[in-house]
């Protein structure tokens, strides 16, 4: 499995913004080969942000990859860059492989 993270780190005023086009918008990520599951977390609040992360679960490496260079992944992102008030700098993205998974 792989997982891939995106942090941003969201002006405090605009949190209800971003959190409006996040939880507002339409996912196409369920029809995508290799998706297994999406979060949006919500972190620790700072001086002058509000740090959050997008967190993706992918059957493999490859799969995630190959989502990268999909048409869902450039019309999931093709307004992203109307959004850039609300952010204290650009995304940071995060990629792992999973090397242990433990259940219940």
């Amino acid at each position: 499995m792989f997982i891939a993270m995106n942090r941003f780190k969201v002006l405090k005023d605009s949190t209800k913004a971003f959190e409006t086009v996040w939880l507002s918008r339409e996912s196409r990520l369920g029809r995508v080969p290799g998706f297994v599951e999406f979060h949006l977390l919500r972190g620790p609040e700072r001086d002058d942000h509000v740090l959050y992360a997008s967190h993706t679960v992918w059957e493999s490496h490859e799969a995630f990859l190959a989502w990268t260079q999909s048409e869902p992944f450039r019309a999931a992102h093709r307004n992203a860059g109307d959004n850039k008030p609300l952010y204290l700098g650009p995304p940071e993205f995060e990629g792992f492989e999973v090397l242990q998974t433990v259940g219940r």
